[in-house]
């Protein structure tokens, strides 16, 4: 490691927690969650979330801070350095390579999104978002993305396209990490976080005081918005059908009810006959909870709230000093996260959609990220009183959000080119800013449908982050050992780990997660339902690789291949790794 890495650091134990939460809070934490919440049954989802959160967040945190910290102090800022600290196997270096990967092959997407906000933020201040249907807003979301054509994105670089804000936040980005960890992660997130928050509050006031907008449309309003994602019980109205097989029949939900006294007066009707062949169906938060897609989707969410098992956490932390306090900060920046994910972000997004196109409108629309984000939304503001003002400072305190989250993911790549190439920082920035840049070049290009995008967001995005933090969380308990491990952590803790965690980091946590990684397969790549008779089908992901070869899709793996031997040729000769390796 050459002398200007290792003099590198956090100026203050504030800048490491904002810098750590800023990694964590990003467009998960605004889009991502509503939606995740409100499909899963809002009450229900939020039990297994804080679960998740309890039993997966805060160890694989705590671990990651740990390990971390305990690596820096031996000389080494990347995860394979790291790994091969705790555990002196030569394949510990290599598992490292995940913790490299994930951030940086994240980043050449994520940087194309964050692109997409910052366009938004500037083309409301310029009034051009002026949309009377979610149509509308959907078919100006494709035109600036390039959606339609591979190469559409980079065929225009004016005010209404990605390309121009593309440039802008990419130089952006690395003018921040060039500056270093004190003087750009820490400085930026010092102001980015506060005035993302500010901006969050004045836009949620505005939402909180919206009531029923569209005239003559009651059930359209903020409280039944509240109510669609945190209710505990959901009420859906079905309808009866023909059945498959001849003489048979089955009831097919039309649309979900919020409001008490709606839900009253339909069932009043319901049993005086004057909606014949409908009824009611009422599903509670016990029979929510026995669906094991609710777990997938809470355990995923705590992922990409707090980026465990991003690779970032183990770097940032491995820039402090022995008894700079690590669980205290830890528990800070992950409350600090989960403030801005439930108490903002969940109070935000889904009451403004429903106030303006109600719980039908807003189930039909969807409630994925670019669903909610960047199609509904837009034509919410829009709608909206003074809406430009509110559309622009809601998309651009996401493209605050992005870059907290965006420059976090640099980091390590770049601590790792340091590390085992003994360069300085401007080299490793300038090494780190070309493999960027071909990646994101290589997913921009391919717009067409966001293949490429959603290809390697699946396969490093979700299924390499399980795989890392499975892998850390194991390191940690079995390898480095619970007794070690917490020792290491209180070196200077104002607050100690409750002794129960040590139960839960050794057992409980490994299995939770291996658990919902094995469900995540069966459900996500092969396709069972684990509802009824439901045949297994099988991912589109696999479909696109094996059954209906995609060009784009292999490619896209093969990018992510290239890297994973690229970084392995690396580490295979670093002669450090190999002395540490060699110790007993």
């Amino acid at each position: 490691m050459s002398a200007k890495t290792k003099q590198d650091g956090w100026n203050s134990r504030l800048g490491v927690i904002l810098a750590v939460a800023g990694s964590a809070v990003g467009l998960g934490n605004f889009l991502r969650f509503p939606g995740q919440a409100a499909e899963y049954g809002g009450g229900a989802f939020m039990v297994a979330y804080f679960l998740a959160f309890l039993l997966l967040g805060l160890p694989i945190c705590w671990a990651e801070w740990t390990m971390g910290r305990h690596g820096g102090l031996k000389g080494f800022n990347s995860s394979p350095g790291i790994f091969n600290v705790i555990w002196r196997h030569p394949i510990a270096k290599y598992l490292g390579i995940i913790g490299v990967i994930i951030p940086v092959v994240i980043y050449m997407y994520y940087v194309y999104i964050e692109a997409w906000c910052l366009g938004y933020a500037v083309n409301f201040l310029r009034g051009e978002m002026e949309f009377n249907t979610v149509a509308e807003s959907k078919a100006f979301w494709g035109n600036f993305i390039g959606i339609s054509e591979d190469g559409e994105a980079l065929q225009s670089f004016s005010l209404s396209h990605v390309g121009l804000y593309l440039l802008i936040v990419f130089a952006f980005n690395f003018v921040l990490i060039y500056r270093g960890v004190a003087k750009g992660i820490e400085f930026f997130c010092k102001i980015a976080l506060p005035t993302l928050v500010v901006l969050a509050i004045i836009v949620l006031i505005r939402v909180l005081t919206l009531g029923a907008p569209v005239p003559g449309e009651p059930d359209e309003n903020v409280y039944n918005g509240l109510g669609f994602m945190w209710n505990p019980t959901k009420t859906f109205l079905q309808v009866e059908e023909q059945g498959n097989k001849p003489n048979t029949s089955k009831w097919v939900t039309e649309r979900e009810y919020v409001d008490k006294a709606r839900i009253a007066e339909v069932q009043s009707k319901i049993d005086n006959g004057v909606m014949p062949g409908y009824r009611l169906k009422r599903v509670t938060i016990v029979e929510q909870l026995a669906n094991p897609q609710l777990w997938l989707a809470a355990a995923s969410q705590i992922f990409f709230s707090l980026s465990v098992g991003f690779g970032v956490i183990i770097t940032y932390s491995s820039y402090l000093r022995r008894k700079d306090d690590i669980v205290l900060s830890g528990l800070s920046a992950t409350s600090a996260n989960e403030f801005c994910e439930v108490a903002l972000g969940g109070l935000i997004t889904l009451p403004a959609a429903v106030a303006f196109i109600g719980v039908s409108g807003l189930a039909g629309a969807g409630l994925g990220t670019f669903d909610l984000g960047f199609k509904v939304l837009p034509m919410v503001f829009s709608e909206m009183i003074f809406g430009n003002f509110f559309g622009f400072l809601w998309f651009f305190l996401l493209f605050l959000a992005a870059v907290t989250s965006s420059i976090s993911m640099l980091q390590p790549g770049i601590a790792f080119l340091e590390e085992t190439l003994s360069i300085e920082r401007k080299r490793s920035v300038a090494l780190l800013g070309l493999i960027t840049a071909i990646g994101c070049g290589f997913v921009v290009y391919f717009s067409k449908d966001i293949k490429a995008l959603d290809t390697m967001d699946f396969w490093v995005g979700t299924l390499l982050i399980f795989v890392l933090a499975t892998i850390q969380i194991i390191l940690f308990g079995w390898v480095f050992g619970i007794e070690k491990g917490f020792k290491e952590a209180h070196q200077g803790a104002i607050i100690r780990i409750p002794n129960f965690y040590r139960f839960i980091m050794k057992w409980i946590s490994p299995f939770f997660l291996l658990t919902v990684f094995v469900f995540w397969v069966l459900i996500n790549v092969f396709g069972f339902s684990f509802k009824g008779k439901e045949e297994a089908q099988l991912s589109s992901y696999v479909v696109d690789l094996f059954i209906e070869p995609n060009t784009v899709a292999w490619m896209s793996v093969g990018l992510i291949v290239a890297l994973f031997v690229f970084f392995g040729l690396i580490v295979s000769t670093v002669k450090r790794y190999k002395e540490v390796a060699q110790e007993s």
